[in-house]
């Protein structure tokens, strides 16, 4: 008799073959069926409830992806490719989900049916990159020569991108407003430019575009009501230093035998300070910002001096202001002088809501914004936040690669008629492989369907004979239960958007496939003290401190 041959540890699980493959469709199905529902105009919201009680009210597929704690290890590509997509493109983040799980629902018959893998995943490659030729083709350019047709063309793909979140309402506000916040950036356009701040209170429509730099009023000392709070011409100085009486370290010792030598020891700490203070003064600037706390002798002392400062600035809105005002962020107060000092037009501080703000008008290098946003609950906000996210991404995409294509399912349907009738045209096992692809990419439109309301098979089947006799535009129009031509109706996405979800879906299906055993080493004996990270008792860091 042959020994057994022990080779993994006893408890290791070890799944293959083509059940292996199949189970990890059903993973990645069951991913897609729960943020379905929130594709399109029409979509529901999903609220996910974390381990510590906070509810998160999303519609954007990458933040419900990274809010899933996903632990099975297939499933776990679907939310990768969600969270590269909102990096990339910045929206069509539910639909690469959605459309990987129909590519793969796709291919399970024939792995079933034991075609083999490989065979699938070329098929595959070869569809993808003639539906992305194809796309290529069918966008039309952005004609970037007449400023009012482009403005108009990026705010309808601002207007599609937020159709399908809560702000839906107010979608022809808020477009203009992410038009002219990208519209104010340098060519780069750089996201960290533009800031948004939430206020709670007031109404969504007091949502204000302010063209320079505001921030919330920081923690202030006495003397802080002394100061003015509007300026004109200031010259800003932007510090990284401490404006206050340092405490003694905790183990400093200095050994005094009389009251004149601890009299000299105190002088000396006011000197500095008094010196530092002088030294800001005569540089000439009004308004001095430090990330730094500024201590009450230093307000104090600004006040006299008709100056206004404020400390503890965070550090992204400390370098907003250096870029949108100029000047440099100093870390001593010997080198100030008008390169390093910034200025702008006007600074004033002002009440918003229940917060005061400090506002930068007209600053001379303004190439940042801020968007104050309003409203009620603060998780609506977080969900505005997340949709003008979203779509100042896809202002900027529009902006950078110069080509649309109409949305609404129409690029998908054509799309799927295109490779339905390469696919006739080859013989061998491809033709049905294509053949289902072109099926799985009618999903976006069916979908827009079902979350509607509508009666999907009869929407597709017009769609399909529109785009036969050469519809190119025909798409779902969910206002009207409808089709209609959505290249008129202005629905409208940048061409980058579908061919990166094309691609990313499709590398994500194809990496599924081509996996065909997964080991599973058991957990070490004391199992069920040791957390994931494989650190005894939890503790990550030296002496006992909680991990960061």
């Amino acid at each position: 008799m042959q020994p057994q041959i022990l080779l993994l540890k006893e408890g290791t699980e070890n799944a293959q073959g083509k059940q292996q493959v199949i189970s990890n469709i059903n993973a990645c199905c069951a991913i897609v069926d729960a943020i379905r529902s929130t594709l399109g105009p029409r979509g529901m919201d999903k609220l996910i409830v974390d381990n510590r009680g906070k509810a998160t009210i999303s519609n954007d597929g990458a933040t419900i992806m990274k809010l899933l704690d996903v632990v099975h290890p297939a499933a776990k590509t679907l939310v990768d490719i969600a969270k590269s997509q909102d990096a990339e493109v910045g929206d069509g983040t539910t639909s690469v989900v959605i459309l990987a799980g129909e590519f793969l629902k796709q291919c399970k018959p024939f792995i079933e049916e034991g075609v083999h893998p490989r065979v699938i995943i070329r098929a595959f490659r070869k569809a993808t990159k003639l539906a992305l030729d194809r796309i290529v083709e069918l966008s039309v350019k952005i004609n970037k020569e007449n400023p009012e047709e482009y403005r108009s063309l990026l705010m309808k793909c601002a207007a599609t991108s937020m159709s399908s979140k809560l702000i839906h309402q107010q979608k022809e506000y808020f477009s203009k407003m992410v038009v002219d916040a990208v519209m104010m950036l340098d060519e780069l356009l750089p996201l960290n430019m533009i800031g948004i701040k939430k206020v709670q209170g007031g109404a969504l429509e007091d949502t204000v575009l302010v063209p320079g730099v505001a921030f919330k009023k920081t923690f202030s000392y006495a003397g802080f009501e002394m100061q003015r709070k509007m300026y004109k011409n200031p010259k800003i100085a932007l510090l990284n230093i401490e404006l206050e009486l340092k405490a003694e370290k905790d183990n400093a010792e200095v050994r005094l035998d009389n009251v004149e030598e601890y009299q000299k020891v105190v002088d000396a700490e006011w000197n500095i300070l008094y010196d530092k203070l002088d030294r800001i003064q005569k540089s000439g600037a009004t308004v001095v910002l430090s990330k730094l706390p500024i201590g009450d002798v230093a307000t104090q002392y600004f006040a006299d001096r008709d100056m206004f400062c404020a400390g503890r600035v965070p550090d992204e809105d400390l370098q907003r202001t250096m870029k949108a005002c100029g000047g440099a962020i100093q870390s001593t107060v010997h080198d100030l002088n008008d390169q390093t000092l910034g200025t702008c037009e006007t600074f004033e501080e002002k009440q918003v809501g229940g917060e005061r703000f400090n506002f930068f008008y007209g600053c001379p290098k303004s190439t940042s914004c801020t968007i104050i946003l309003r409203g009620g609950a603060e998780q609506f906000m977080e969900e505005t936040e997340r949709s003008l996210h979203d779509a100042i991404m896809i202002v900027r995409r529009a902006m950078k690669n110069d080509s649309v294509v109409a949305g609404g399912g129409a690029i998908d349907m054509e799309l799927s008629k295109y490779l339905r009738n390469y696919a006739r045209t080859i013989a061998g096992k491809e033709q049905l492989i294509i053949g289902a692809m072109a099926k799985a990419f009618e999903i976006i439109a069916r979908q827009l369907c079902d979350n509607a309301g509508f009666d999907a098979t009869n929407i597709l089947n017009k769609l399909r004979q529109k785009h036969a006799q050469d519809g190119v535009w025909f798409g779902v129009d969910v206002m009207n239960e409808d089709i209609a031509d959505n290249f008129e109706a202005c629905v409208w996405e940048p061409a980058i958007v579908k061919s990166n979800a094309i691609t990313a879906a499709s590398e994500a299906t194809c990496l599924l496939l081509s996996v065909d055993e997964t080991v599973k080493n058991p957990r070490s004996g004391q199992g069920d003290q040791q957390l994931p990270g494989g650190m005894p008792g939890g503790m990550g860091r030296g002496r006992g401190r909680p991990m960061m």
